[in-house]
C-alpha cells in the first residue's frame, strides 16, 4: 500500500467587510484555469506556508499578536498575510509605532513597489517589511476553520482558514497570472453562483461560506468565531444507496455530517 502524501501546510483569509445590502461581504478570487489546483475555482485568497516565513517568525519587532503562538502557529499566521498580500494587495500590517492599519494609499504603493517582485521571488516579505518599516498586524486574524485534504489524494494540503475585517478602503485586486478575477461579494451570492454554474466552488469554500452567512455584520462574524473551538476536518467519501458521500464532523459546525457529492 502506497503512503499518503504529506498534506503541505497553507492558510488563507476570509477579508469580511459589511456591504450596503446590509450582507456581509467577502473578498474572493477566481483561480487562473491553468494553475494546477483548484483551476478556474471561486477561492479565497491564501497560499503555501513559506520557509523563509521562518525568518519573520525570528524577528518579533515585525509581527504584532504572535504572543503564545508557537512557531508552527506563527507561520501559518504569516503566511496567510503574505499570501493575501501577493494575490490581492490587500495588506494587514500597521506602520512600525502605530497603532492603526496602513492606510490604502500606502499600501497601495507597496504593492506597486513590491507585489510582483514578491510573486516572482525576487524579493522576500523579510525584506518588504524592513523596507517600508511594517508590522505584520497578525492580531487580526481570527481562526475560523482547518480543512485537511483526505488521504489518497494526490495533492494534499493542510490548511487553516481565518476570518478578518478588511483593512479600510483597501480594496484588493487580482494579479492576472495565478487569478484572472477578483470581486467582493456577500456568501449568499457566492453559493447561489455555485449553484448555478456560475462559479466553481470547491467544498470546503461552499461550506465556510454558508456558515459566514449566517452572520449579519463583520462583528458579528468576528465574535462568533472567537467563541467557537475550531474542529479539524479531513473529509471522508462514502458510498450510500449507490451515490458518494462526504463524511465530516458534526461537531465542526457545517450543520450536518453527510454531504451528497
Amino acid at each position: 500500500m502506497a503512503e499518503a502524501v504529506a498534506a503541505r501546510p497553507a492558510s488563507t483569509i476570509l477579508l469580511l467587510r459589511d456591504g450596503a445590502e446590509r450582507e456581509i461581504e467577502v473578498f474572493m478570487m477566481v483561480r487562473h484555469h491553468e494553475i494546477e489546483f483548484s483551476s478556474g475555482a471561486l477561492v479565497f485568497p491564501g497560499g503555501s506556508v513559506d520557509p523563509d516565513d521562518r525568518e519573520i517568525i525570528a524577528r518579533p519587532e515585525l509581527h504584532a499578536g504572535g504572543e503564545g503562538h508557537d512557531a508552527a502557529a506563527l507561520s501559518f499566521r504569516i503566511a496567510a498575510v503574505r499570501e493575501t498580500f501577493e494575490e490581492s494587495g490587500i495588506l494587514l500590517a500597521r506602520p512600525r509605532g502605530s497603532k492603526d492599519l496602513v492606510d490604502a494609499k500606502q499600501a497601495a504603493r507597496i504593492a506597486a513597489g513590491y507585489r510582483v517582485a514578491l510573486s516572482e521571488r525576487k524579493t522576500s516579505f523579510l525584506k518588504i517589511l524592513d523596507d517600508t518599516g511594517m508590522v505584520l498586524a497578525l492580531d487580526e486574524l481570527v481562526p475560523y476553520a482547518h480543512w485537511v485534504t483526505p488521504e489518497g489524494m494526490p495533492k494534499r494540503f493542510d490548511t487553516w482558514f481565518f476570518l478578518a475585517a478588511a483593512p479600510p478602503e483597501q480594496l484588493g485586486a487580482h494579479d492576472g497570472r495565478e487569478s484572472t478575477d477578483s470581486l467582493w461579494l456577500s456568501p449568499r451570492e457566492a453559493v447561489a453562483g455555485g449553484e448555478s454554474g456560475r462559479f466553481k466552488l470547491p467544498f470546503p469554500t461552499t461550506r465556510n461560506l454558508i456558515k459566514l452567512g449566517k452572520q449579519s455584520d463583520v462583528k458579528a462574524a468576528l465574535d462568533d468565531a472567537r467563541r467557537r473551538p475550531v474542529v479539524t476536518v479531513m473529509p471522508v467519501m462514502t458510498t450510500l444507496n449507490g451515490g458518494r458521500q462526504l463524511r465530516i464532523p458534526r461537531e465542526a459546525g457545517y450543520d450536518g455530517e453527510l454531504f451528497e457529492m
